[in-house]
């Protein structure tokens, strides 16, 4: 058996002919956990060092915070709200805001744990290519500012349709904790 959303098994769909109302002929793939997103749940106001989470999830078993990596100065963890399977993140320990703030080790580390990130990507999911960024303040689009995190998100062709389009909504195929797990098992092959 495999598990669901693999290759060898197709998303759980709801034909549209079976509700009720005229059929629009496109099947529903309901993701309702998204709305947890949508309607910004969890996120702090005011991301200090006492609320923000990637100073959080350090404190916390490697499952709970969903961290893949511990490094020295900095570590990786699963993207709460991905933007694609396998979404990671890499966050200095110290609650910085802006690149500039990095001491060298840090931005070597960063850098470092970015690379391996793509390796372990790449033997875990095979995707065709990646989405590498910052962004740096509010206004450049960080959904929390106050500390700084470099994405990786794994990309392959096709993976984008008309969700994130029409529905501002991304379906993501995989479990946060199913990724973590492999990703982790994975990284450790690295080390």
């Amino acid at each position: 058996m495999t598990e669901q959303g693999t290759p060898h098994e197709p998303l759980p769909t709801e034909d549209a002919r079976e509700l009720a109302g005229v059929p629009d002929g496109f099947s529903r793939f309901w993701t309702p956990y998204r709305m947890a997103y949508i309607h910004g749940e969890g996120k702090p106001a005011d991301a200090s060092d006492r609320t923000c989470p990637f100073c959080a999830a350090p404190g916390k078993a490697d499952d709970e915070g969903l961290i893949v990596h511990r490094g020295a100065t900095c570590f990786v963890l699963m993207n709460l709200f991905p933007y694609n399977s396998g979404h990671l993140l890499v966050c200095p320990y110290r609650h910085v805001s802006d690149y500039t703030e990095l001491t060298d080790a840090e931005r070597v580390e960063l850098g470092v744990l970015t690379a391996t990130a793509m390796r372990v990507s790449r033997e875990v999911a095979a995707p065709h290519g990646f989405n590498l960024g910052m962004n740096q303040g509010e206004v450049a689009g960080a959904g929390i500012a106050a500390h700084l995190h470099q994405h990786i998100v794994p990309r392959w062709a096709g993976d984008a349709n008309f969700l994130p389009i029409i529905a501002r909504t991304k379906a993501v195929p995989e479990l946060l904790e199913d990724a973590r797990t492999r990703l982790a098992a994975a990284w450790r092959k690295e080390d």
